[in-house]
C-alpha cells in the first residue's frame, strides 16, 4: 500500500512538472537575455522607392545571452515578426508600406515556427527594409527593429529592440534641381565644390539644410572652424587632444548637427528665406539673410548672417549669428 501511494505520488510529480513546463513554454517567456541586432547586408547607395530594383537589405540576429534555452515565434510572413522604424531628424517615422498595413488590419491565420536557442546560439535572417517602410524622400534616417517574439499582436505586444543604423538615401541619380550638387557615378562622394560667390554658398547651403541633404549641406562648411567656435571650452579641448581624436569630434559634431543636438539654429530649416546683402573682399565675406519659420499660427522672422572666408579660391562657411525680428 505504501508502494503504491509512493508511486502515485511520483506519476502526479511527473505529470504536473511535464504542464508546468508546456504551460512555461506556451506562455511569454522572460526576454532579458534575448539580445536583436541589426546591420547593413551588402550595403550600398541606396535611393527612395525602387523597392526590387534598389533594397535595403539588413542582416538580422537574433541570439541567446543567457543561460536557459531561448524560445519564440518566427513567422513565416516576417512582418508578423519584426517592425522597422526609420526617423527622420526631427524624430518622425517614415510611413508603413501598404502591404504592411493590409496585413496586420485585415483578420489572417498567420503561420510559425517555434524555435529554440540554446546559450550562446544564434539566429540570423536578412530583410528588405523597402518592404516594410515607405522611403520616398532623400535624407538620414535612424533605423531601427523592434522584434515581436510572440508574434505581432496590435498594441499588446512584446517587443525587442535592436540596436540602431545611420541610413543615408541619396537622391535619384539624374533627378532634376537647381541645388543639387552631382555624384559622381558609383561612388558616395559628392563632386568638388565649386568656386562661386559667397551669396550662392549660402543659398545652396540654406537649400541643402531645407532638403536634409547633408553631403551638400556640409559641402561649404568649415566644421573644424565651425567646432572650435561654438564653445570655448570645445576649442580648448580641441586643441589639446591628438589628430585622431580631433577627427572623431569632428564627425561627433557633424552627427550632432544632423540630429539637431547642439547649434541649433544652424539646422533649423526655413520655411523660406531672402538674400538680403553680401558684402566681402578677396578673403573674407559675409552674407546676410532673411529666414521665416513656420510656426502653428504665425511665422518667426530672423536675420541670418553667415561669415565665410576663402580658401584655394572656395568660400566656406566658418561661423553665423542670428537676429530675432519678431513675428508675422
Amino acid at each position: 500500500m505504501k508502494r503504491t501511494l509512493v508511486a502515485i505520488i511520483s506519476i502526479c510529480a511527473i505529470f504536473a512538472q511535464t504542464l508546468f513546463c508546456e504551460e512555461k513554454s506556451s506562455a511569454e517567456s522572460d526576454f532579458s537575455n534575448a539580445a536583436v541586432s541589426i546591420r547593413f547586408y551588402d550595403r550600398t547607395m541606396y535611393y527612395p522607392d525602387e523597392v526590387e530594383t534598389n533594397p535595403i537589405y539588413v542582416h538580422i540576429t537574433i541570439a541567446n545571452k543567457g543561460a536557459e534555452t531561448l524560445r519564440f515565434k518566427l513567422a513565416d510572413e516576417r512582418l508578423f515578426s519584426l517592425n522597422f522604424k526609420a526617423l527622420n531628424i526631427r524624430n518622425s517615422s517614415l510611413p508603413y508600406t501598404d502591404k504592411v498595413v493590409s496585413a496586420r488590419t485585415t483578420s489572417k491565420t498567420v503561420f510559425y515556427r517555434d524555435i529554440a536557442l540554446e546559450t550562446g546560439e544564434e539566429y540570423s535572417f536578412v530583410e528588405n527594409v523597402k518592404d516594410y517602410i515607405k522611403i520616398s524622400e532623400p535624407s538620414i534616417y535612424y533605423l531601427e527593429m523592434e522584434f515581436f517574439p510572440n508574434l505581432y499582436k496590435g498594441n499588446l505586444n512584446t517587443k525587442l529592440v535592436s540596436n540602431r543604423l545611420t541610413l543615408e538615401i541619396k537622391p535619384n541619380p539624374g533627378a532634376s534641381s537647381s541645388v543639387v550638387l552631382p555624384i559622381e557615378g558609383k561612388t558616395t562622394q559628392l563632386l568638388k565644390p565649386e568656386p562661386i560667390s559667397p551669396d550662392q554658398v549660402v543659398e545652396q547651403t540654406i537649400s541643402s539644410c531645407q532638403k536634409a541633404l547633408w553631403d551638400q549641406f556640409f559641402l561649404y562648411m568649415n566644421i573644424e572652424e565651425m567646432l572650435m567656435n561654438s564653445s570655448r571650452a570645445t576649442k580648448a579641448k580641441y586643441q589639446s587632444v591628438s589628430a585622431i581624436e580631433r577627427g572623431r569630434m569632428i564627425e561627433n559634431y557633424k552627427a550632432d548637427l544632423m540630429q539637431a543636438r547642439i547649434d541649433t539654429d544652424i539646422v533649423a530649416v526655413p520655411s523660406s528665406f531672402e538674400i538680403e546683402k553680401t558684402v566681402y573682399s578677396p578673403t573674407e565675406g559675409s552674407v546676410y539673410v532673411i529666414e521665416w519659420f513656420q510656426n502653428s499660427g504665425y511665422k518667426e522672422k530672423k536675420r541670418y548672417t553667415y561669415h565665410l572666408l576663402r580658401r584655394d579660391g572656395i568660400w566656406q562657411i566658418y561661423k553665423y549669428d542670428v537676429d530675432n525680428l519678431g513675428r508675422e
